[in-house]
């Protein structure tokens, strides 16, 4: 499974913890700190953006297996609630995995359950 340190400085910087993982879904838990604030205060949407590809784009990986790699060409995020602090958790499902191409949301909830984020990803699959 995978580590916070894997998805770099900001997997780091946002304690991001894979709770499922598989071609099915992706879950995960993730914390918003001061260091992820845009200068108003607030979570800055691309860390939204960025946890959105990320989640969609392993489980992508996940469901191709070893039949090649994937690369994302859109990602479209909405923003539905401002976060200062606590923890997020976000899951991937697919909404689409053809042969050339898939497509993920992504839905952030905070604690209590409620829409913070919800995006989609586009992606092209690579095969040999």
């Amino acid at each position: 499974m995978y580590q916070a340190s894997d998805f770099g400085v900001v997997g780091e910087a946002i304690a991001l913890s894979l709770e499922r993982l598989d071609g099915d879904g992706v879950r995960a838990s993730w914390t918003v700190a001061a260091e992820v604030h845009q200068p108003a205060g607030i979570l800055h949407g691309g860390i939204h953006c960025w946890v959105v590809e990320t989640l969609a784009s392993i489980g992508a990986d996940a469901w191709l297996g070893e039949r090649g790699r994937v690369v994302g060409v859109s990602n479209q995020t909405d923003f539905y609630r401002a976060s200062r602090d606590g923890r997020l958790t976000s899951t991937a499902t697919p909404v689409h995995r053809g042969r050339s191409q898939q497509v993920w949301q992504v839905e952030t909830r905070d604690a209590q359950e409620r829409l913070v984020a919800r995006g989609q990803v586009r992606l092209q699959n690579l095969t040999p």
